[in-house]
């Protein structure tokens, strides 16, 4: 969200206490790419064409038929045509499109004309390889191995039958870049929903994807419908501001007398427009997991310790469970680090640390679940130095760190804030916030509501933006005390105040 890389800038409105995010370029207002005509798309539109509805051929299933009328587009009559390409260019946006393909058609939905979700009829059909399903975010192609890569199967099959509508709700986030055109961030599936169904989160994507229109990356790019491979029907497609970076909070901040359980409190987070809540562990997980879910938000992080000291259990079974509840959901371990042996930050430490980690990430891996290093005061992991140390160390891309505001503050200078954001931006995986006093050590001072503290939120998010940064934002709120309700509301009315565009 740089404004020097041609992204434009932010401007959020509030809403109660909800705050949407408008990115200024070509996504800056809704935008419907189908209607009465192909005016939307650029060029030669081959045999694409407008009509009323579509349906199974009743003489061949394999083929669409056709009602007159305006407000759907067709690839043909044999589905064998050109890709489409928007005029309009976009970068961050939420897309809503719907659907309809003939029995063993295939088509694809092109996010900046680089990254696909595959359109395909997937109605009882067994996988063969990650990303073919409909849903699924359709893998890169290793010219040198000649091999399929980062391809993502979607959590669940919930395609309907060929001759069917079927939507896409998607949250897409650009790739970033700095003043230079370097790529400092990479494009990311924030969320995907097929048919209402949630298949993917939070999943980033290293490169264009196999037979996208383009094979470099840049901060905008054309919405691309893929016409070649078989019959195919759109309708709906709707373009719109992808809103803020996801914000969830921390379960410590949705805590107090009222607030006991899972239950109450994803409930209050989803009465406040929360996008979720992070966790600890154990026993509550799975209520925790089962609530989330029910309720449309999504679970962030669940906060984990190891020890790193040869001669004690590195975790137990705490572990391995979370690892398990959070199967297929691309979710994080938030692992903290913790030793007698070791002092904080001591390097001797490492070659342990990595070990277990390397561990650690390997049985999460088979269950598609990342870790995000969790620097905290006074433990062996203390600094985000540390944590980007380790995760270069264990040379993972599913092992990364957290930049811990509150902790950061008691143990580094605040003149380092930038260059250590550049630093771990090829790692950050997830941001905590909070208010805060600068140059405070105690708790509570280093710990407040979003909306208290003299410390300078407005230009700590500024420079996170500048640096590249789109993943998810969590707000702190161990040791608060006091209304949760409150506090939340608070801080998320801040989270909104402090993101408007300077006048």
């Amino acid at each position: 969200m740089n404004s020097r890389n041609g992204m434009g800038w932010i401007v959020w409105l509030l809403a109660g206490s909800l705050c949407f995010l408008l990115v200024a370029d070509a996504g800056a207002e809704r935008v419907m790419l189908t209607g009465e005509d192909l005016s939307a798309w650029r060029g030669d539109t081959g045999q694409w064409q407008v009509v009323g509805d579509v349906f199974l051929s009743p003489d061949n299933e394999k083929l669409l038929s056709t009602k007159p009328g305006k407000g759907v587009i067709l690839n043909g009559p044999k589905g064998r045509t050109s890709h489409l390409l928007s005029k309009r260019e976009f970068g961050d946006i939420k897309a809503h499109v719907e659907f309809m393909v003939s029995k063993d058609s295939n088509s694809g939905v092109y996010f900046m004309g680089r990254y696909e979700v595959q359109v395909f009829d997937s109605w009882n059909k067994k996988s063969l390889y990650p990303g073919i399903e409909c849903g699924g975010i359709y893998a890169r192609w290793n010219k040198t191995q000649r091999k399929r890569l980062e391809g993502h199967s979607p959590r669940v099959n919930v395609s309907k039958a060929p001759g069917q509508w079927q939507t896409f709700d998607i949250v897409f986030r650009a790739p970033r870049f700095d003043k230079t055109g370097r790529k400092i961030s990479n494009a990311r599936f924030e969320t995907v929903h097929h048919n209402g169904e949630l298949v993917h989160e939070d999943i980033e994507l290293t490169g264009p994807t196999r037979a996208g229109a383009y094979n470099d990356e840049r901060p905008a790019g054309p919405l691309m419908l893929q016409g070649d491979h078989g019959p195919v029907a759109y309708r709906n497609i709707r373009i719109e501001p992808a809103g803020p970076l996801p914000f969830f909070a921390f379960d410590n901040a949705a805590t107090d007398e009222t607030h006991k359980t899972p239950k109450e409190q994803v409930a209050l987070l989803k009465e406040l427009g929360y996008d979720g809540i992070s966790s600890r562990g154990g026993e509550v997980l799975a209520e925790m997991a089962d609530e989330v879910d029910k309720s449309g938000l999504r679970l962030f992080p669940v906060y984990l310790g190891i020890n790193i000291d040869p001669d004690q259990p590195a975790y137990g079974g705490e572990l391995t469970d979370a690892i398990e509840i959070l199967k297929g959901r691309n979710a994080m371990l938030w692992l903290f680090l913790r030793s007698k042996k070791y002092k904080p930050s001591d390097p001797d430490g490492d070659p342990h640390a990595v070990k277990i980690i390397s561990e650690i990430a390997e049985t999460a891996a088979k269950s598609k679940v990342r870790i995000a290093l969790y620097p905290h005061t006074g433990f062996w992991l203390e600094r985000v130095e540390d944590a980007i140390r380790i995760a270069e160390k264990v040379n993972r891309r599913d092992v990364g760190v957290t930049f811990n505001l509150c902790h950061w503050l008691r143990v580094d200078d605040e003149k380092n804030m930038e260059s250590l954001i550049k630093t771990a931006m090829p790692h950050l995986f997830v941001v905590s916030i909070n208010g805060a006093d600068s140059g405070g050590k105690e708790w509570k001072t280093l710990i407040q509501t979003l909306d208290r503290g003299t410390f300078d939120m407005r230009r700590f998010l500024k420079t996170l933006y500048d640096c590249g940064y789109n993943g998810p934002i969590g707000f702190q709120g161990y040791g608060i005390g006091g209304d949760a309700r409150d506090n939340l509301t608070r801080t998320m009315n801040a989270w909104c105040e402090m993101n408007e565009p300077a006048k």
